[in-house]
């Protein structure tokens, strides 16, 4: 038996899908069913909770029998007739069917009700109708087609006049030709339910409603007027790391077809199922620009759609590329909020109706982030000296000049400075900022974000790694310098760096084994105070985060970077005098930008 691959594949999605994600869109099925027999087919997913619960815990809901057709992949097709699998054997034992029977005596073998598959419903003799309502994450259409025997599926047509299948076929003109359809018509099993479809012209393709169809050996790849290429049937999950998700849209029909796109917010969720806090913040990437070489984009939103115009199948312009991005700044909320919503794909020619559930979380600022500062802005240290009527410097009584001011205005430097900067933010407290830091197995092979090696696992270290910022004093403890407060999108952190002038490790004012610049006196064997050879440098480092530039590819980078502003004070502290120590100050400024590459909120010490 020839089979083909799920004619929408995997979705594109930048970075790998969380283990537990929450899948918590809800959209609610609808069928409209008769006493006896019917055929159902799924376009979402129900399986949260068991068939029991949401058929048999309802003593008014009619439904006596469900029966699901999972046929196998791996044998030849052994459906020759609608007829078998819903006479006899079909129906009592036939490994092609999961069941479930109503008040039976032992466990059937469905328990679940999962979607994109095709399903026989018993409705109790006597029910006039009976609107069966089934809420799940919808699930955009998968169907693996053979080529032998029967198919047994649902086409994802439109809720609200559907098209008749010689309209909706029609872009597929081998299959209208080839196919033998067959469709329940409610009442007992047998040669006239199900029924083929003769009146193709006048008999409506119902959204929901599955149908047996052969046709020879032709294999069919034609569900729709377009395909939504690299979809994830279980939709696009940004969860809190991933930013971005790319799919194709293809236009399959003989002319032009304009595809729009809408988002619409979820149901409320079932009992039991986690809350929403509303619906993602999505943005649509556009066309690049030129000159900066930057998307524009347009934002998704429920009141806003966004709509392509395909070329006819075959030519150039007949599939497009959509990139679909998460503004997590503009979404708001808190960690652990979950965000959902459905986006729904529409045809201009009124036929088709796909949906895809997209969800997300508001990122973390919790764990490792490291960058650079790139100073490109010093302050001037400039005196302005006074001058007498002849043009001549003034002096003071002890011999220095007389000072009008000192200039200290910002300027541009002749070339930017980087400076790496290595911030450990933790899920509640003050951020740190390190000279060091190590990543990699600890001793319990879990991973770890470390401040000295020690923490780590020694048969793992060729795996591990060391960063490092050469611009911070080194010390064996690796402490760090505590912000006061917490690194993310709501204001200014500032950290102190101190270099104390005695210390021989880092004070650039102190040269050990130089008479003029050690910090003793002539005998080497006092130290002199602070001031007389070496100063006490303090660097105030403050990061004040930025909004975002406007432009696709740093909006969606929001939830995963930070940038801002770079400040840096240097007081340089000298000798103590009666009204407080000597002090001198100077600034600088730049930029900052910070990646978070590691979702660990504890940082492991000694």
């Amino acid at each position: 038996m020839k089979k083909g691959f799920s004619f929408f594949a995997g979705l594109v999605l930048l970075g790998a899908i969380g283990a537990g994600e929450a899948r918590a869109q809800w959209v609610t099925q609808s069928f409209s069913l008769q006493a006896g027999w019917n055929a159902v087919y799924l376009h979402v997913d129900a399986s949260y909770d068991t068939v029991e619960n949401l058929v048999g815990g309802d003593p008014a809901n009619p439904i006596l029998e469900i029966w699901k057709w999972q046929p196998s992949p791996t044998t030849q097709q052994f459906v020759q007739s609608p007829q078998e699998p819903t006479h006899g054997s079909g129906l009592s034992g036939d490994s092609q069917w999961l069941s479930w029977v109503r008040n039976a005596t032992q466990p059937g073998t469905l328990a679940r009700l999962r979607g994109n598959a095709a399903y026989l419903v018993r409705v109790a003799a006597g029910t006039a109708s009976y609107t069966w309502q089934v809420k799940g994450r919808p699930l955009c259409p998968a169907y693996q087609w053979t080529t032998t025997g029967l198919n047994f599926l649902g086409f994802p047509t439109v809720s609200t006049d559907p098209p008749d299948f010689e309209t909706f076929l029609g872009g597929a003109p081998a299959l209208l030709q080839n196919a033998e359809i067959y469709q329940y018509v409610g009442g007992d099993l047998g040669p006239q339910n199900p029924r083929r479809v003769y009146a193709l012209r006048t008999t409506p393709v119902t959204r929901g409603e599955a149908c047996w169809i052969r046709a020879g050996h032709l294999y069919n790849r034609y569900y729709a007027p377009f395909e939504l290429r690299q979809a994830n049937a279980e939709g696009v999950h940004f969860g809190e790391e991933r930013s971005s998700a790319a799919f194709r849209l293809r236009n399959l029909t003989a002319a032009p077809l304009t595809i729009t796109l809408r988002l619409r917010p979820s149901e409320a969720p079932p009992s039991g199922q986690p809350a929403l806090a509303g619906v993602p913040s999505l943005i649509v990437r556009g066309a690049l620009n030129p000159t900066d070489l930057t998307y524009g984009y347009q934002r998704l939103t429920v009141s806003a759609s966004r709509a392509w115009t395909l070329a006819a199948a075959g030519e150039e312009g007949s599939e497009v590329e959509v990139a679909l991005g998460l503004d997590r700044a503009d979404m708001g909320g808190n960690v652990g909020d979950l965000f959902a919503g459905v986006l729904e794909f529409t045809d201009s020619l009124g036929q088709a109706r796909m949906d895809l559930a997209v969800s997300a979380r508001p990122a973390s600022s919790a764990g490792l982030w490291l960058g650079s500062a790139l100073v490109n802005q010093v302050g001037q240290y400039l005196k302005q000296y006074a001058r007498g009527s002849d043009g001549r410097p003034l002096m003071n009584g002890d011999g220095s000049y007389v000072v009008n001011g000192v200039d200290t205005h910002l300027d541009a430097v002749a070339t930017p400075f980087p400076l790496r900067l290595i911030v450990h933010n933790p899920a509640t407290g003050h951020a740190v900022l390190l000279q060091r830091v190590y990543l990699g197995a600890g001793r319990f092979g879990r991973p770890v974000v470390g401040t000295v090696e020690s923490v780590l696992d020694p048969d793992a270290l060729a795996d591990a790694r060391r960063i490092s910022a050469v611009h911070l004093p080194w010390s064996a403890d690796n402490s760090g310098w505590v912000f006061d407060g917490r690194l993310g999108a709501g204001g200014a952190v500032t950290a102190t760096v101190t270099l104390d002038y005695a210390d021989q490790a880092s004070n650039p004012f102190l040269h050990t084994y130089h008479p003029d610049h050690d910090n003793l006196d002539a005998t080497f064997r006092q130290e002199l105070p602070r001031g007389a050879e070496s100063y006490t440098v303090e660097r105030l480092i403050t990061l004040t985060p930025q909004p975002p530039a406007d432009d696709f590819n740093s909006l969606i980078a929001s939830g995963r970077e930070l940038v801002g502003d770079y400040a840096e004070t240097l007081r340089v502290v000298g000798l103590q005098r009666a009204n407080g120590p000597d002090i001198q100050t100077f600034e600088a400024r730049g930029s900052f930008i910070l990646r978070r590459i590691s979702p660990l909120d504890t940082l492991t010490t000694p």
